[in-house]
């Protein structure tokens, strides 16, 4: 247990130090990075724990987006947790609505039931620009600060306090979904994964642990969508319901490790370096995205994240070769 908490205590501590060291564009890459773990993780609870792939899940990040960009359009004065939190609280009801539709369901059936409702919202929201903007988006509302009464006031349109923000929800965020893995419910998520029948046979409501766990992780992809709201004060069609951004999060689920809880993270990360590379190549950044995930599935298919494991169990192979050598002589 100690080993876990000391891992923690230096992550929080690097990253605490992070805008104090860096300059703003490094710290609004990294919360853009906290902002694509998020949603990674949120949708690793359903693939790699519950075997649910879903191709739109988009629309939970879409959902929890405009409901910050609303509340904070026409609610002014509101406080910008309560809007954020109003904003998660609305996609895990969209999920809660969906997922009688959705949960019984299996396999090809659920991804592209889930791929249609991802679609389904991005036309609806293109259609109706009065409240959505459409492709232009809506804009140019004015973010609360981060206040206390009586305490602090930190205005979010300043670098560093949009940082704390943002990554300080986005920790939370993935330090409660890490917990939820650890209960009860989390094994039953792996057996509904490795064995739905034995499960349903055993006694446990499938049908509802996998409606929970829906709802659950709509929940903190709404969360993201609401923090990539506030940090970018624009909210479009296009930014947060094409289906691209659906696959966003996939593609750092299977570069960084599927089947592992922090691989997403890391897999968010190598992309995220990646789009700041090509950056110059805007033409070859989709061709090379696809070379290096042909490449991490053909010689890393348990991800990036499993290839420290391997480099150790190369080097012990390595160590014990020469002793045994050194051992014959």
């Amino acid at each position: 247990m100690k080993r876990p908490v000391v891992w923690l205590a230096g992550a929080l501590a690097v990253l605490a130090a992070i805008p104090f060291v860096f300059g703003p564009l490094h710290t609004n890459l990294m919360v853009r990075l906290a902002i694509e773990a998020l949603f990674a993780v949120s949708l690793n609870l359903l693939l790699s724990y519950t075997g649910l792939l879903s191709f739109g899940h988009a629309l939970y990040f879409g959902v929890g987006a405009y409901g910050a960009a609303l509340i904070l359009t026409h609610l002014q004065g509101i406080p910008i947790l309560v809007a954020v939190l109003l904003s998660a609280l609305a996609a895990a009801l969209v999920g809660l609505v969906l997922s009688p539709l959705l949960v019984r369901v299996r396999a090809t059936a659920f991804t592209m039931l889930t791929l249609a409702f991802g679609q389904l919202m991005f036309v609806l929201c293109s259609k109706f620009r009065e409240v959505t903007g459409g492709e232009d988006g809506i804009m140019g509302w004015t973010t609360p600060p981060l206040a206390l009464p009586g305490l602090f006031s930190l205005d979010l349109r300043q670098p560093v306090n949009i940082y704390f923000f943002a990554v300080g929800l986005a920790c939370l965020g993935i330090l409660a979904m890490w917990f939820f893995t650890k209960t009860p419910m989390g094994s039953v998520m792996i057996s509904i994964r490795d064995n739905q029948k034995r499960v349903d046979y055993l006694g446990y409501q499938v049908v509802l642990t996998k409606a929970v766990i829906f709802c659950f992780s709509g929940f903190f992809a709404g969360l993201a969508g609401a923090v990539y709201a506030v940090f970018n004060n624009l909210v479009s069609v296009g930014g947060v319901l094409h289906i691209m951004v659906s696959f966003q999060p996939l593609m750092a689920i299977l570069v960084g490790g599927i089947g592992t809880f922090f691989g997403p993270i890391l897999g968010s990360g190598l992309l995220l370096l990646l789009e700041e590379v090509t950056q110059a190549y805007p033409e070859l950044a989709l061709m090379i995205s696809g070379v290096i995930f042909i490449l991490v599935v053909m010689f890393l298919p348990g991800g990036a994240i499993s290839f420290g494991a391997r480099l150790r169990a190369w080097w012990r192979k390595r160590a014990y070769l020469r002793k045994a050598r050194e051992s014959e002589a």
